[in-house]
């Protein structure tokens, strides 16, 4: 399959990466990992302030390093926004952190009073949906899932903004393992991530870039394993499309490891947040040595990650799925007007 990018998705996706077509995203959007510390320090709910004070604080230290920046409308768009450096590419998060919990699987949700269309209209490049899935959940909560993707998808498409679409794998009742953080599972399986991928892929998804959680576990990946590295092949193959890699948590070491393996499987950057800012928030609440070690360690492992980004990493537009030519225009001609529809 082979396709052209409309004008609104392909804008979306000059933005968001830098001029070789490289991704280097920064996450701050994440709510429960985020409110979760600050709340047990105040023995109860996290003020509001304090949570956006924290995500302005990243996205002051870090938006120099990144081509584009995730936020959420809770806290980091209406506190960050004065701060927010309009030549940055902006994603905007879409699906609201609590989900149902049904044991057989997770059923997400939109934010409440947030859409497509407000993102799009506040000059959004790029929507970002984060979905829960794995193979062998109940029927029920997986139709679930998939309707949920397919109606923000054609949302997408309808106001022609790139949809950027993460999956975590998660435990259900079977499983020894049980959490419901936002933390990779140490026992989750390579099937489940690579079939939850090819779940999504289908072009009644209307997915453009997938980020992706690594097939293996990364805690403790050691470089060189050709066995790892068929996994990140296979996983480059079920996206089908541009795809970056998630950290879920992974410290700085695992991280890097991961995107290594990713760039040789094709990946064309990485969209992470606590692998790159974790260390620094757990000074938290001496506001003075958590921006003290966002730039003693945080931007330096940037920089590390954007060198191995730019030595290794694929550009989007080179894809397969463009048929190499990514950056082409839909309709180079005078009837470009005529064939570019209206929303409807």
């Amino acid at each position: 399959m082979t396709i052209t990018l409309t004008p609104g998705k392909q804008l979306g996706f000059r933005r968001m990466s830098d001029a070789a077509g490289l991704f280097k995203m920064t996450a701050v959007d994440q709510r429960p990992p985020i409110k979760g510390p600050i709340a047990e320090h105040h023995g109860g709910e996290a003020p509001w302030e304090d949570v956006a004070r924290v995500k302005t604080m990243l996205l002051e230290a870090l938006q120099p390093s990144s081509t584009a920046m995730l936020l959420d409308p809770h806290f980091a768009i209406p506190h960050g926004w004065e701060v927010f450096d309009p030549r940055k590419g902006l994603i905007v998060t879409l699906e609201d952190s609590l989900f149902v919990e049904t044991g057989q699987g997770r059923r997400s949700a939109e934010i409440d009073d947030w859409s497509v269309g407000k993102i799009k209209r506040m000059g959004g490049d790029a929507v970002k949906v984060l979905a829960w899935y794995r193979p062998d959940i109940s029927e029920e909560i997986a139709q679930a899932q998939h309707d949920f993707v397919k109606r923000i998808g054609q949302a997408c498409a309808r106001f022609d903004i790139p949809f950027l679409f993460e999956l975590l794998v998660h435990p259900i009742e079977s499983d020894a393992e049980q959490t419901s953080d936002y933390t990779e599972m140490a026992t989750k399986h390579s099937d489940h991530v690579l079939k939850s991928v090819e779940a999504f892929a289908g072009p009644d998804y209307g997915v453009d870039v997938f980020k992706l959680e690594s097939p293996v576990p990364a805690k403790g990946i050691t470089p060189g394993d050709d066995a790892v590295q068929a996994l990140f092949s296979e996983l480059g193959r079920a996206a089908g499309r541009p795809w970056v890699m998630l950290s879920a948590g992974a410290d700085k070491p695992d991280f890097k490891t991961v995107l290594d393996y990713a760039y040789a499987a094709g990946a064309s950057g990485y969209l992470a947040g606590r692998a790159i800012w974790l260390d620094a928030f757990r000074s938290y609440p001496d506001w003075e040595a958590m921006g003290e070690g966002l730039v003693r360690d945080s931007v330096p492992y940037m920089d590390e990650l954007n060198l191995l980004t730019d030595e290794k990493a694929t550009p989007w537009h080179r894809h397969d799925v463009y048929g190499g030519q990514g950056l082409a225009f839909c309709d180079p001609t005078e009837t470009f007007r005529r064939s570019y529809g209206d929303i409807s």
